[in-house]
C-alpha cells in the first residue's frame, strides 16, 4: 500500500522560510523509478501543482514559485523535500506530496499526472 505523509507545515511570517519534508513507503518498483512532486491547494481556489523532480533528480517548477522554491530528493531516505523561501500569504495552502504516473515530469509541471498523493500538511503565512 502506498503512503506519501508530508510534515513541516506551519505558520510562518511573510519573508519566512520553511521545509516541507514526504517520506514514501509501498512503492513496488521502488521509490527511486518515479517522479516525485508537490502540488497546492488553498480554500476556494484550483489545484496549483508546484514542482516536480524527476527520477533522475531533474527539477521543475511553475512560473509562481520558480526561484523561491527548492525541490529535492533523498533516493536512500525515500524523502522528497520542498525548501520553500520568500513566503507571502499568496503561498496560504495546504501542500500535498505526490508520487507521478510517469518516471519523467512533464516540462510543462501543470501537465503533470499524480498517481498518488497524501493527505497535505498546513502552510499558513501571515501578513
Amino acid at each position: 500500500q502506498v503512503q506519501l505523509v508530508e510534515s513541516g507545515g506551519g505558520l510562518v511570517q511573510t519573508g519566512g522560510s520553511l521545509r516541507l519534508s514526504c517520506v514514501a513507503s509501498g512503492f513496488t518498483f521502488g521509490f527511486n523509478n518515479y517522479a516525485m512532486g508537490w502540488f497546492r491547494q488553498a480554500p476556494g481556489k484550483e489545484r496549483e501543482e508546484l514542482s516536480c523532480i524527476s527520477k533522475d533528480g531533474r527539477p521543475f517548477y511553475a512560473d509562481s514559485v520558480k526561484e523561491r522554491f527548492t525541490i529535492s530528493r533523498s533516493n536512500a531516505g525515500r524523502t522528497v523535500y520542498l525548501q520553500m523561501d520568500r513566503l507571502s500569504p499568496e503561498d496560504t495552502a495546504v501542500y500535498h506530496c505526490a508520487r507521478a504516473v510517469n518516471p519523467a515530469c512533464e516540462p510543462d509541471v501543470a501537465q503533470t499526472s499524480w498517481r498518488d498523493w497524501g493527505s497535505g500538511t498546513q502552510v499558513t503565512v501571515s501578513p
